[in-house]
């Protein structure tokens, strides 16, 4: 029996002006700051002494992992970051207001390009230009995701690196975003294509999963 921690990060500036984000950085605000600490400091009582953390290549989850671990004082385990936990991409819609997109593709559209499995966003005119995508192809930047685009990078780096930690016996910590962890929730949990939809996963509320020797579920607490 072998533990599992899935965060998502703090409220981030974008969150905080509900805003797109993806790929695009975006800060910690004050009170993302403060909800972290928070989540660390709830998972510190349960004792749960970690082996390895893993994150994305986004500011905004580096630094919740990184608060998360120094309430736990656990600054020292590795930080593995990749791309492949990045947030959804969404494409044209970044950095647009929520409500505005609403206004202007329609409240039903606009559901079904957050919510559902297979919808794409609007597609950027180009993939974005960024230095820490430089080593890799150029193919793994997309212009626009669906959240089951977004599953075929997430769950391979789940499958080929966090689940064989896992059988081995050694707690894992995963501190991403909201549609990479509803993308390994559906995975973990075979939840359907449509009952995705309903599914969310709160800022800094650590979901804590107890996994057999065959990577079932046993339980499900959410602090």
């Amino acid at each position: 029996m072998t533990k599992l921690v899935l965060i998502r990060h703090g409220q981030s500036l974008a969150n905080q002006e509900n805003e797109y984000t993806g790929w695009s950085d975006s800060p910690l605000t004050a009170q993302g700051i403060r909800e972290a600490k928070i989540a660390g400091e709830k998972l510190r009582q349960t004792g749960i002494v970690f082996e390895h953390v893993h994150t994305s290549v986004l500011q905004r989850a580096i630094k919740t992992a990184d608060i998360v671990l120094a309430e736990l004082g656990q600054e020292y385990l590795p930080l593995i970051k990749t791309w492949r936990l990045n947030e959804r991409h969404y494409g044209a819609l970044r950095g647009l207001n929520k409500d505005y997109t609403r206004k202007l593709y329609g409240k039903k559209q606009v559901a079904l390009w957050r919510r559902s499995f297979e919808a794409v966003p609007p597609l950027l005119e180009k993939p974005q230009s960024d230095r820490r995508y430089q080593k890799y192809p150029k193919t793994i930047v997309p212009r626009a995701e669906s959240l089951k685009q977004a599953s075929a990078r997430i769950i391979p780096y789940w499958v080929d690196q966090v689940a064989p930690k896992v059988l081995q016996g050694k707690a894992q910590l995963i501190v991403a975003h909201g549609s990479t962890l509803r993308a390994l929730i559906k995975y973990l949990e075979a939840i359907s294509d449509t009952g995705i939809d309903g599914v969310e996963v709160a800022n800094a509320a650590p979901i804590i999963y107890e996994l057999d020797e065959k990577l079932q579920i046993i339980s499900k607490t959410t602090l």
